[in-house]
């Protein structure tokens, strides 16, 4: 298993806080064949994103391997200044990764 490496950053709106998060990952379907040998690329996706503000949480999507490679997810999120914000995910492999940002 290996970790998937996101970036993740939250800004203040106003009467919510915009949370962006930038995946490194391949997304691929599992239907894309290799031109040279025909050989199916095995599936490899994000299949679940969940955030938690200070410990509860607050979305949870769910992907399939028909999102694009290096994914983009933005939402917004009401809280104040200083309440922890995690973003965890996983992929159909069992790869996992989390980021935590602090409003400010």
């Amino acid at each position: 298993m290996a970790d998937i490496s996101f970036r993740l950053k939250a800004e203040n709106k106003g009467d919510a806080f915009e949370v962006k998060a930038l995946f490194k990952h391949p997304m691929e379907s599992g239907v894309r064949k290799n031109k040279a040998t025909g050989e199916v690329y095995p599936a490899d996706f994000i299949n679940e994103i969940t955030a938690k503000l200070n410990g509860t949480p607050v979305m949870v999507a769910e992907w399939s391997g028909a999102v694009s490679q290096n994914p983009f997810l933005a939402f917004k999120v009401t809280g104040k200044a200083g309440d922890k914000l995690e973003v965890s995910c996983t992929s159909n492999k069992g790869d996992s990764g989390t980021s935590t940002a602090d409003l400010a």
